[in-house]
């Protein structure tokens, strides 16, 4: 798992330095992210290595991409969130949720499951950075929020074309697939993963839309739903 985390890692960081300056959106924040076809394939292979290894990719691509700042903190935490999200509500998002964390092509709920998470990990990621990069005031917090969730949920749903090329040869030739790699001792059974999944999918959405509906403040809600996606995360 230690391996897989520097694999994805390095990766991720090396497709975002590729194309850290190809088409900016905000200089020295965001840009079109080809990368992003990754964390979500990265997530529902390796489990928890996908989502260290986003993270700390992430960290990678802004150091040697020459964006490093202290944007670069609440966008290691966000890009966390965006790989731990997919493998931990795969099971638990009911109803659409997968009985096994492995990702069915001929299975309906695999494609539901992965068109709404792919959103829902893409919101809650932006919310998390949204509210961190808004409170260092480098950007307002309604503008990222919108710009990463669209980037991060365009690039996981073109993803699903790599998903399903790459996870047969990558569970049944290599026998590299998280569930199979880990102990199952190691592999948590949470209780109460559904709850977690409708809490951290209600804060992702408000997160991104309740300003517009509740005219609260954007401090406010950013770091309420910043809280809820915690502990709903915690609870998955």
């Amino acid at each position: 798992m230690i391996i897989l985390v520097a694999v994805c890692a390095a990766i991720y960081g090396a497709t975002l330095i590729a194309f850290k300056t190809a088409i900016p959106l905000i200089p020295s924040i965001t840009e079109v992210r080809v990368a992003n076809i990754f964390p979500m394939v990265f997530s529902l292979l390796f489990g928890p290595a996908g989502a260290w290894g986003t993270a700390f990719g992430n960290l990678i691509g802004d150091f040697f991409g020459g964006t490093l700042g202290p944007g670069s903190i609440p966008g290691f935490f966000g890009n966390f969130f965006l790989g731990y999200l997919p493998f931990a509500m795969w099971t638990a998002f009911i109803p659409f949720a997968e009985k096994s964390g492995e990702w069915n092509r001929g299975s309906w709920r695999s494609w539901v499951n992965y068109i709404l998470i792919s959103f829902i990990s893409s919101a809650a990621c932006a919310v998390v950075i949204g509210i961190g990069v808004d409170t260092l005031g480098i950007v307002p917090y309604a503008i990222l929020t919108k710009i990463i969730t669209l980037n991060n949920t365009l690039g996981s749903w073109i993803g699903v074309i790599m998903l399903m090329t790459v996870f047969g040869v990558t569970k049944h030739q290599f026998g590299l697939f998280w569930k199979d790699v880990m102990d199952e001792r190691d592999i948590g059974k949470p209780i109460a993963g559904p709850i977690g999944a409708w809490i951290v999918t209600a804060a992702a959405v408000a997160g991104i839309l309740g300003e517009a509906l509740t005219g609260l403040p954007a401090t406010t809600l950013g770091w309420s739903c910043t809280f809820a996606i915690l502990i709903g995360s915690l609870l998955l």
